[in-house]
């Protein structure tokens, strides 16, 4: 054990500058030797070092501790015992103080439930020394505990796995800890630490049999499953049994003694590191963590003299491009050391780490190692579940830092391209208990990178619970969800586009298979989206703002055949197709002319290829398609240029009225009552047309646009940026245009 007396000189302590100082821990920063002696100490100063002398006195204590000592009547344990929790759940303890609390703990020397309350309390300030772990697991060979405590010291062990400053000697010790595996209350978490543990090295033939006798003994346990798939990651001809392909949550939470004592260790810290700060390289104390997914690459500081350090350092520097060794992360800086290491690289044990390390994310994509994304998704679905501000009651007071840990995710998400589906297992399973409002943008951004599945699956566990919260919430609410869903369209559209480029012509029949499960999946989110748009609309009285986002998602809609190859045409429900033509804002209008111009384009497309019989797994579009895009053509031609709209519109919930019925109105033009001039979304610019063309006259004539106006009149408007009008009149009524100008110009000049 590493401590210093309070009677040093000051020469010793600068002697000893490497060795971790209490003070240092008080104070929760390093330690400087030229400023730690002062001739003054203020009152706070007094009270930290009554504390930093109450736990020497305990560890002292506990360090010395021989024969079995009982609770009861024992005055100074008790006392010891409590000093070392207060200051365990106050501060967290210093990394010297771990070996002696351990070996006490295992030794057998004190009652369970002394060794039980000394095990909750080891919550470190900062790290937790390997060489104390190792120590400690080497009491467990000689059974002086009882089976509950090492239970306990083996969930402690796992949830303070992220703090321990090296692993390799715990690497060393995989198959003394396998052994444990025998024990059937000690198993399922001898498997979590294995899981944590596990390299491709550490699968061996006799230890998958080891672990199918026990799989045939016990049944299908899911601790079990968890290791068996991690090693058939890692070697699959050697794991040669089905697996579930599903990801689910194998371990039970082992960290619930210790949670509290975290976070409130975290609070305290979070002043020294209150953001997630870039990957930190160097030998330098690391600082506390705010949160496991917080977990920075560091290389932990050395107990070693600096002399040491530095040739430690220098041996390293001369094998850091040794074909036989693994390339530890921690040296891993540029981008240039990844390409020329990349075939060695050694992932770290904290895979919350990989979240907020650019360089392990590029690895990531280019190396596509099923256990790296396996252990990934195991800790991200653990953390996901544990953490969840609405699903766990105590953790509403944590609500910020879930939210910056759903932000990193989604970042993650959008640098690898793809989605989690620990992401999508966390959203399936806590989205019927979300009220809408608890970290609602985050929410909502991962609901966007969903992969893509079953529409049955995707039904019941996505579409049906935002469904109860669509209708019931805020507008922001709905246009945020539709935003989200167009998002998610787009990802399966990429995604597509990327695995159709890289299939081979020999594939042709299974792509053809994955293209239908594809087209199906994507055509019920389209259909989902077009009836949810619909009853929105309804609600909110044709708002100018939802209708923006509904029209946004119909223009990646509209492109799906040219733009993402997917042999798929939807048109928008008459629900979205009418209020968008009857819009009073001209953004809505212009949109709708743009998509409308899209469908035409990507329709005339399909029927060219469909006559050429170029490629035999075309999918035909349905006459029902065809047909509805001319309905629609037929309506906004008809309101926008030739004023037979009420008489020529022939869909089921169109525009056609009587005349009878129009008369009743009181409308005086009622037939030109929705063309480019008169309509209620063009009818300002009109007007500044008439202001510009005749200033002096004061009437505001309309009628007066006619003819050769009419032409002037349509490139002011293309002038102010309507461009989706313009291309849909240029696509869909040029021919019609020209007839009807020199008609026009005959009659009226």
């Amino acid at each position: 054990m590493q401590r210093r007396q309070r009677s040093e000189t000051p020469k010793q302590q600068i002697h000893h500058k490497n060795q971790t100082d209490l003070s240092a821990w008080r104070k929760g920063k390093k330690s400087d030797p030229e400023t730690s002696v002062q001739s003054h100490e203020s009152p706070n100063d007094q009270k930290n070092d009554s504390k930093q002398d109450s736990l020497e006195e305990a560890l002292s204590y506990f360090e010395k501790v021989q024969d079995r000592v009982s609770l009861k009547k024992n005055n100074a344990l008790q006392k010891h015992l409590t000093t070392v929790e207060s200051i365990a759940l106050q501060k967290g303890l210093p990394p010297e103080g771990f070996d002696v609390l351990l070996k006490v703990a295992l030794s057998g020397k004190l009652a369970d439930t002394v060794n039980t309350r000394l095990l909750k309390s080891l919550v470190p300030a900062s790290v937790i020394p390997e060489t104390s772990v190792v120590s400690s697991v080497s009491l467990l060979c000689v059974s002086k505990c009882s089976g509950s405590t090492q239970l306990l010291f083996l969930r402690w062990l796992i949830t303070m796995f992220d703090f321990i400053d090296h692993k390799e000697q715990l690497h060393a010790l995989y198959g003394f800890f396998f052994s444990f595996l025998q024990d059937e209350k000690m198993c399922p978490y001898v498997c979590h630490l294995l899981y944590l543990l596990t390299r491709k090295e550490s699968v061996k033939p006799f230890r998958i049999r080891k672990l199918l006798d026990l799989q045939a003994k016990m049944g299908m346990q899911s601790h079990l499953q968890a290791l068996l798939s991690l090693y058939k990651l890692f070697c699959p001809e050697l794991v040669t049994i089905a697996l579930p392909g599903k990801m689910k949550t194998y371990f039970k939470n082992s960290e619930g003694p210790w949670k509290a004592a975290i976070n409130a260790v975290r609070r305290r810290n979070q002043e020294n590191s209150p953001v997630l700060k870039p990957l930190v390289l160097g030998t330098a104390q690391p600082q506390s963590r705010k949160r496991k997914w917080n977990t920075q690459v560091i290389i932990p500081a050395s107990s070693a003299n600096r002399n040491n350090l530095e040739e430690d350092r220098e041996k390293k520097l001369v094998n850091l491009y040794s074909m036989d060794e693994s390339f530890p992360v921690e040296q891993l800086q540029t981008f240039s050391q990844l390409l020329q290491n990349i075939h060695r690289l050694e992932f770290p044990s904290q895979m919350g780490s990989v979240l907020t390390n650019p360089l392990l994310l590029h690895y990531m994509n280019c190396i596509k190692d099923e256990s790296i994304y396996l252990r990934l998704y195991y800790w991200m679905g653990q953390t996901l579940q544990e953490e969840c501000t609405w699903c766990v009651a105590d953790n509403s007071q944590y609500e910020e830092e879930f939210k910056d840990f759903l932000e990193t995710v989604y970042k993650t998400e959008c640098f690898l391209q793809e989605g989690f589906s620990s992401c999508e297992e966390f959203l399936y399973k806590s989205l019927p208990l979300w009220d809408g409002f608890c970290c609602r943008p985050q929410v909502l951004r991962l609901v966007s990178w969903i992969p893509l599945s079953t529409f049955s699956e995707v039904k019941s566990h996505l579409y049906d619970p935002l469904v109860q919260l669509f209708f019931t919430s805020s507008l922001y609410f709905k246009c945020s969800v539709l935003e989200s869903l167009k998002e998610l369209l787009q990802n399966w559209l990429n995604w597509h586009v990327i695995h159709s480029d890289s299939e081979a012509d020999s594939q042709a029949h299974s792509l053809n298979t994955t293209l239908s499960g594809l087209v199906n999946t994507v055509a019920e989110l389209i259909h989902f989206v077009g009836w949810i748009s619909t009853v929105a609309l309804h609600l909110e009285n044709n708002h100018t703002f939802l209708l923006y986002f509904i029209l946004d998602f119909y223009e990646t809609v509209c492109d799906m055949y040219l733009r993402y190859n997917l042999p798929l045409l939807i048109m928008p429900p008459a629900g979205v197709f009418y209020p968008a033509l009857l819009s009073m804002d001209s953004v809505s209008l212009n949109q709708l002319c743009y998509i409308m111009y899209r469908y035409r384009t990507n329709l005339v497309a399909a029927k060219e290829n469909e006559l050429s019989k170029k490629k035999i797994l075309q999918f035909k579009f349905s006459s029902q398609t065809y047909q509805e895009y001319n309905q629609y053509i037929v309506a906004m031609v008809g309101c926008l240029w030739t004023s037979s709209a009420f008489q020529k519109d022939t869909h089921p919930q169109g525009l056609r009225m009587d005349d009878e019925l129009l008369q009743k109105t009181a409308v005086q033009e009622f037939k030109s009552s929705f063309n480019i001039v008169y309509h209620p979304a063009m009818m300002g610019y009109a007007l500044l047309f008439l202001q510009q063309a005749w200033p002096e006259d004061t009437t505001f004539n309309f009628s007066l646009i006619k003819g050769k106006r009419w032409n002037w009149y349509l490139e002011y408007l293309y002038a102010q940026g309507l461009k989706g009008l313009k291309v849909f009149i240029e696509s869909s009524i040029n021919r019609v245009s020209q007839a009807s100008h020199s008609k026009a110009e005959n009659v009226q000049v």
